[in-house]
């Protein structure tokens, strides 16, 4: 397990494909929001992609989020689109309803940082979230993470178009302890 301050990421583990997918995934308006494409319902019992773990995939690495204190699962977060050429990836998290608002996201950023970085040797890291989510936003900025830029009108989400903002880290601009 990768541990931060307050949370844990560690492999997802079968029970936590109901909660995740209860408590994510079929909020069409959360998944509409994450996801980057339509929400659907899944069939109770099937594979879903977005959860079920591939450990063959060697670009996209998921993990569950847990409290340190009692290993409650807390969310989803991972390391995404990650290219050995370049030395970059992209990373991404979703944390549960009731643990929201409690400064998890900041250190699941930190701790996909120290994955990335570190154990991965990667040389960038980058996030793409809609303009209006404030908690991404501030999870990243707290982390390093510079906006670099706005792709206008780019995500369909729920009957209208929305902004996206881009931001990247760089290796040597990441201060391990910058969660500030």
């Amino acid at each position: 397990m990768l541990k931060g301050s307050k949370v844990g990421l560690r492999a997802r583990h079968e029970d936590d494909i109901p909660v995740l997918r209860a408590e994510l995934y079929d909020d069409v308006v959360n998944s509409a929001r994450s996801e980057g494409r339509p929400w659907r319902p899944m069939t109770p019992g099937s594979e879903d992609s977005r959860l079920v773990v591939d450990d063959r995939e060697q670009g996209h690495v998921p993990f569950s989020v847990v409290e340190l204190d009692g290993g409650t699962l807390v969310g989803t977060a991972v390391l995404s689109n990650i290219d050995n050429h370049n030395r970059s990836a992209h990373i991404g998290l979703g944390l549960l309803p009731a643990s929201r608002g409690k400064g998890y996201g900041t250190d699941v950023v930190a701790v996909l940082c120290h994955y990335g970085f570190v154990v991965r040797g990667l040389q960038r890291l980058q996030i793409e979230t809609l303009s209006d989510n404030a908690a991404m936003l501030r999870s990243a900025e707290r982390n390093g993470f510079v906006r670099e830029g706005v792709l206008r009108s780019s995500a369909w989400v729920m009957g209208e178009f929305l902004d996206e903002v881009l931001l990247g880290l760089l290796v040597r601009d990441w201060k391990p302890d910058a969660k500030g």
